[in-house]
């Protein structure tokens, strides 16, 4: 069975067996790992197989509100209530109308179109030896029943080898993955998508093995390297999407998500977004979608986790050595114990958390607004700090809510600066010991900078800043105690935000903006 090429096609139902369900499926979680039901708080309770957590009052809900008798999940269930008259005690029903069955004594043995790796029992709510003997039993029937897909009836697998015999496999004529490009909505640059036809629940990227960011019901982002992970819960299908948009469509339904609203990545300021954006790491950029398709081919069947972990491998294959997030936006909340620690002509100095590392936060005074001038100085820690030698680190732009102003968030050097340092230290600093490595590690910052095209034009020992971690490893922070104690900041940024520039008001220069003199 051959993988599709949908680029230039408007629709392609990666389901064909399946209908696309008319009210949306709230019985199961975007993530494994959840307990209780995101819908209306009740516990999850689990599959007999295979450890899926699904909400036994939602699906109650769904099967109510289902009236038609259209086949809509691929699902194995179970009943066995001696007091319905509605079942037989030990009554499996293969795939098919789920609603047709008794919402009372209805029990759930398995999601197929949620990815497991191996069929196993779960092990809990066992009351006694032959409930679980029972349960046995019907594992070796659905093992056995899988030979055959039941949507088409084509052959899976016949051999007799358990490795392969007791994995989930699903058919590839009636689940089939596509993959494409699409236009970044903010960046215009074609970026890698793939159509998953089942419900993508794991918690970590694919890409990187991170845990992934909940961000909604049926969408999650990798913090990291900006993979979203965007699921339809009317078709249980996911989309995989290799950059920054705002929009994802799903292939069977067409049904349309916007994604940015749900995030936290961009400020909501045109001028600045449009420069976060452009900045995103674009880790996978040389991903490409045929590869995977030669990777993953298959005459018969899919097994779900190993799709996943060919998405890995090929994105570790792919990935740039330059995808480490530079500047970005940080929604003020993430910041605690902020606390202010100077006040000056261009603004206010605060010391805060963040991810458990103390950071500083610089606010401008009339910073409401972002203008040229400060985008560009903000493009100049992000030049100057992709090179990383002696520079003080720009993490990214925040803002005020209770009076809307903007604020960079910056490292925090822990010495303070070389003014204070040597009028405490003078008398015990020695040239060869001392004052050579700090001149060493200075003229390595003002390189650092000049090989950036800058010019600093505010240097002077209150811009230079001692920090005698600056490595957050622990594994790193000895290696890195000497080569790195000493650090230049504020390159240009010690002026208001909306502020124009004048030949006093020079803080760096680049070479290859628009024109020979263009200052920023």
């Amino acid at each position: 069975m051959e993988l599709t090429n949908t680029n230039d096609e408007n629709s392609f139902d990666p389901t064909p067996k399946l209908k696309s369900n008319p009210i949306p499926i709230n019985f199961i979680s975007f993530n494994n790992n959840d307990t209780k039901c995101f819908n209306c708080g009740e516990y999850y309770v689990l599959t007999h197989y295979c450890y899926q957590r699904y909400c036994k009052k939602c699906l109650s809900n769904y099967l109510t509100n289902i009236t038609d008798n259209n086949i809509y999940l691929d699902v194995y269930i179970f009943t066995r209530n001696l007091k319905c008259s509605e079942h037989e005690i030990i009554r499996t029903k293969e795939p098919q109308n789920i609603q047709g069955c008794c919402k009372n004594c209805l029990e759930i043995l398995w999601f197929k179109q949620i990815p497991t790796n191996h069929f196993s029992i779960s092990g809990f709510g066992f009351s006694s030896i032959f409930e679980r003997n029972l349960y046995d039993i019907l594992k070796v029937n659905v093992v056995e029943s899988e030979k055959y897909c039941k949507l088409c009836g084509k052959s899976l697998y016949q051999g007799t080898d358990s490795s392969i015999k007791h994995k989930v496999r699903l058919c590839s004529y009636c689940y089939l993955i596509t993959y494409g490009n699409i236009e970044s909505t903010f960046t215009k640059k074609l970026i890698p998508i793939i159509y998953l036809p089942w419900w993508h629940n794991k918690p970590h990227c694919d890409g990187c093995g991170k845990e992934l960011k909940i961000t909604s019901d049926c969408q999650k982002y990798c913090g990291g390297c900006f993979i979203f992970y965007i699921g339809c819960r009317y078709c249980l299908t996911t989309n995989i999407i290799f950059g920054l948009t705002t929009r994802s469509q799903c292939r069977k339904c067409q049904r349309v998500s916007y994604i940015i609203d749900n995030l936290n990545i961009l400020s909501g300021n045109s001028e600045l977004d449009d420069f976060l954006a452009n900045i995103l790491p674009e880790s996978y950029n040389n991903f490409k979608a045929d590869e995977f398709a030669d990777k993953i081919k298959s005459s018969e069947y899919y097994i779900p986790l190993e799709i996943n972990s060919t998405i890995r491998s090929l994105c570790q294959n792919y990935k740039n050595a330059q995808s480490e997030k530079l500047i970005e936006w940080i929604s003020y909340p993430q910041f605690t114990d902020v606390k202010e620690i100077a006040r000056g002509g261009f603004g206010i100095i605060y010391r805060g958390t963040l991810d458990r590392q103390s950071v500083i936060l610089k606010k401008f005074k009339n910073s409401q607004d972002t203008s040229r001038y400060f985008l560009n100085e903000l493009k100049s820690n992000q030049y100057c700090y992709e090179i990383k030698h002696h520079i003080i680190r720009t993490h990214g732009v925040t803002k005020d809510p209770k009076l809307g102003e903007y604020m960079l968030v910056m490292q925090y050097a822990s010495g303070g600066d070389l003014h204070n340092w040597l009028q405490k230290s003078f008398v015990n600093i020695k040239w060869n010991k001392d004052k050579l490595i700090i001149l060493w590690q200075i003229s390595e910052g003002l390189e650092t900078i000049h090989k950036a095209d800058y010019i600093h034009r505010d240097f002077h020992s209150g811009n230079i800043l001692y920090d005698l971690f600056h490595n957050n490893s622990i594994k790193e922070k000895f290696k890195f105690k000497e080569r790195h104690q000493w650090l230049i900041g504020d390159l240009g940024l010690s002026q208001p935000a909306n502020s124009t520039s004048s030949n006093n008001e020079i803080y760096g220069y680049r070479h290859d903006y628009v024109g020979t003199n263009n200052r920023l």
